[in-house]
């Protein structure tokens, strides 16, 4: 059996453990639904608007929840507002560039020279694209893929750094170009519980050619994050 066929069957497992506890959870919470609606519209409402006791009402938690996002989406309207309104204000045609952010990689591609009217063109054809004028006057339109880049599906490892992370780098491991740390390894603790080849082809690096192989590798792995608590030296006595 290859790493990766290790690591997916790993994932499915994990995957379809998922679905039986949300599953479970779901006919639980029904269950307490029903037991619940036993109560009068009318109390239902009563606790979710003033709440119970010292603890804050569900409905003002959401609503608090949802002011945030507002306050988020209100942040982003602004800045598109000002890049507009900075956009019109300038005359004659300016220098555009496209910035790509994926999951995994980073690439920007110039567009050329266009004036307001050709950027907004650009812009209704690509609405969640972000845009912002830098210090040189020139365009710069956002936009977030989730997905590895071109680039990384051509060279990106997952593999250990010498402080024993899991660490996703460009090219092979010994090379030392690290695109992304994500947590320390209990490298005891994985070496005891997984196949020899698995430790050895991590130490060597992972290729990861794609997302699949990207969630495999960092689902399988993070069961053996080691918790930061850990980590904190305990007071001398």
């Amino acid at each position: 059996m290859s790493v990766f066929q290790f690591l997916r069957k790993v994932f499915r497992k994990r995957r379809r453990r998922w679905r039986r506890a949300i599953w479970s959870t779901s006919i639980l919470a029904a269950a307490m639904i029903l037991i619940w609606s036993g109560q009068t519209l009318k109390d239902q409402m009563n606790m979710l608007l003033t709440g119970s006791g010292h603890e804050e009402p569900l409905a003002l938690e959401t609503m608090h929840y949802l002011q945030i996002e507002e306050e988020k989406q209100e942040e982003r309207t602004h800045e598109q507002r000002k890049f507009m309104q900075e956009l019109n204000a300038s005359k004659g045609k300016k220098k555009v560039h496209l910035r790509t952010t994926y999951v995994c990689g980073v690439e920007e591609q110039n567009i050329g020279r266009l004036n307001a009217d050709g950027i907004y063109e650009l812009m209704n054809t690509n609405p969640l694209w972000q845009g912002r004028l830098d210090d040189k006057g020139e365009v710069w339109l956002e936009q977030t893929v989730s997905d590895l880049s071109p680039n990384c599906k051509e060279q990106a490892y997952m593999s250990v750094d010498a402080s024993g992370n899991l660490t996703l780098f460009e090219g092979p491991p010994e090379e030392e170009k690290v695109l992304r740390t994500f947590f320390q390894l209990d490298l005891g603790s994985m070496e005891s519980s997984l196949p020899k080849d698995v430790i050895r082809q991590l130490q060597e690096g992972i290729r990861i050619q794609d997302m699949d192989e990207y969630n495999s590798v960092l689902s399988t792995f993070s069961d053996y994050a080691r918790d930061m608590a850990e980590n904190v030296m305990k007071p001398s006595s």
